[in-house]
């Protein structure tokens, strides 16, 4: 007998359960599929232009600078104008996006490139599968569309959000996001970022980029939904 097994023997033995009751296994699933709710902070409890308003308002309170523009055409605009502001190269990596693949890069002067990052990259672009107004919080998905290396590896990191994709609360988001994906099929890993990576270790002074990216633009694209 494994020790593991061997662990759950005793503790059955010392409940006096074999561990197959069908009223106990219930409760356990009932327990599982109706878990109550946890207490929400008020803070994200907004809608339509006000939770944009607050995303913007967290975001850029933890150093993430924040633009909005009317629909997808306009994103590669943006991001050029951005680079061009900053002194950034004029190029790009990106995943396999559809959203992203079919906005009009050609009317920019950015160069592209395609796939996962080797760290050797100044800038990349990821589209974020929502965010959170409560923190100003990008949630991004893994996988090909949106590499996670993406998030991590270059200094720049550019994202584009729908601001019809913009929560209150994360526990609204991960209610979408089971919904999205389904049991047993949620993405690889899901990443919360909320503004440049940052760390505070050596002597409490405050450095950005010490596990990511240096600089986090966030492009806010569209109007909210009519609840949202």
């Amino acid at each position: 007998m494994a020790a593991r097994d061997e662990i759950f023997t005793t503790i059955r033995r010392s409940l006096g359960v074999r561990g197959d009751e069908r009223t106990r296994l219930g409760v356990v699933e009932d327990r599982l599929a109706h878990a109550p709710k946890g207490l929400i902070p008020q803070r994200g409890q907004v809608s339509g232009e006000a939770r944009i308003a607050l995303f913007t308002e967290q975001a850029e309170s933890v150093q993430a600078s924040v633009a909005r523009v009317a629909d997808r055409s306009q994103v590669p605009e943006a991001i050029a104008g951005y680079l061009r502001d900053h002194n950034l190269p004029a190029e790009l990596r990106m995943g396999a996006d559809p959203r992203l693949a079919g906005m009009p890069w050609g009317e920019t002067s950015l160069s592209l490139k395609h796939g996962a990052s080797d760290g050797s990259d100044a800038n990349a672009v990821s589209h974020a599968y929502g965010g959170i107004a409560e923190t100003g919080t990008l949630v991004m998905v893994s996988g090909a569309d949106n590499p996670s290396t993406l998030n991590l590896l270059p200094d720049n990191h550019i994202v584009v959000v729908d601001a019809a994709q913009i929560e209150g609360d994360y526990e609204t988001m991960w209610e979408r996001l089971r919904a999205t994906y389904g049991k047993g099929v949620m993405p690889r890993t899901v990443n919360y970022i909320t503004g440049p990576s940052r760390s505070g270790d050596i002597e409490q002074t405050l450095l950005l980029g010490a596990h990511g990216p240096r600089r986090v633009h966030i492009v806010v694209v569209g109007e909210p939904t009519a609840d949202a």
